[in-house]
């Protein structure tokens, strides 16, 4: 299963850098993305369900991480662990923020992690708490690291040697994860479940187990994905959401809300309104996120 990659190393700005991983760990670990934001006033940003697990490796002050539908759900984080979330957050900073994300395939992640990803679904967490000091010694390396390009280096050894020990997926799930990507999120469980040759209970055991949601809530992130797409591509909201499959524009915006947080209206007003000075979005052909005025 193929999915979207940043480009070769560039460098957006005097903040940010972005690469993609080693060749042989492509599909698998979709890029990497170097940022340093100096102090400044609060800033704030709006991250979208989006399919993807990302792992921030910080090197400076902590951010702060707030459950946009539930906002007294908090956590101070150096570093962050985030699986695949069906629910938007949002991340507060003042001081330096220094460091790389790392974006994979869930698949990819539990490899990596060698834990079920049901253990930190809809969670943000450190990634000591997922493989302990391991990481804290990795961070510091690519803390003294000159420049981005070694760091990201060192990412691919890393990766690709956790990779190599980690365990495998089921086939069956990775076909499933595959054909919910192809369908755009438009293809039901049943159907699923009869190609695995499972029941729909084991299917959704094991996709949850390996991929972090079921397989009906992955979907509903592909299909927010895909109306978000077209409105930035310039579709007024009611044709986007039509051609994202929802039933009508009431049936989309209140799904919308339910994901997000605010309302379709809101969200594109941030998009198209907040300044910013690099790219929103983590990976090409997704829209991952928005800043929020202050």
């Amino acid at each position: 299963m193929s999915h979207p990659e940043v480009s070769r190393l560039e460098y957006l700005g005097p903040e940010l850098a972005c690469r993609p991983a080693a060749p042989a760990l492509r599909g698998q670990v979709l890029g990497y993305r170097g940022f340093r934001f100096g102090p400044r006033s609060q800033r704030r940003r709006l991250m979208v369900p989006d399919g993807v697990v990302k792992i921030m490796l910080g090197f400076g002050a902590s951010l702060r991480i707030v459950d946009a539908l539930r906002p007294t759900r908090a956590a101070l984080v150096a570093s962050l662990a985030s699986g695949v979330r069906t629910t938007s957050v949002v991340g507060e900073h003042y001081g330096l923020l220094y460091g790389v994300t790392v974006m994979l395939t869930p698949l990819a992640a539990y490899r990596v992690f060698a834990v079920p990803m049901t253990e930190w679904a809809e969670l943000d967490l450190d990634p000591e708490d997922l493989v302990g000091r391991e990481l804290r010694h990795l961070t510091e390396q690519l803390a003294d690291r000159p420049d981005w390009e070694s760091r990201f280096a060192l990412l691919d050894r890393v990766l690709t040697h956790r990779l190599q020990k980690g365990p495998r997926c089921a086939p069956e799930v990775a076909w499933a994860w595959g054909e919910v990507h192809r369908t755009g999120g438009r293809i039901r469980v049943d159907a699923l479940a009869a190609g695995t040759g499972w029941s729909r209970r084991q299917l959704e055991r094991r996709f949850r187990q390996q991929i972090g949601p079921t397989p009906k809530a992955l979907a509903q992130v592909l299909r927010l994905q895909e109306a978000l797409r077209h409105r930035e591509a310039g579709l007024p909201w009611a044709l986007a959401a039509a051609q994202a499959g929802y039933h009508d524009q009431p049936h989309f915006d209140r799904t919308f809300k339910n994901m997000v947080g605010c309302t379709p209206s809101q969200f594109r007003a941030d998009r198209t309104t907040g300044a910013h000075t690099g790219p929103l979005d983590f990976l090409p052909n997704q829209i991952t996120s928005v800043l929020i005025p202050g």
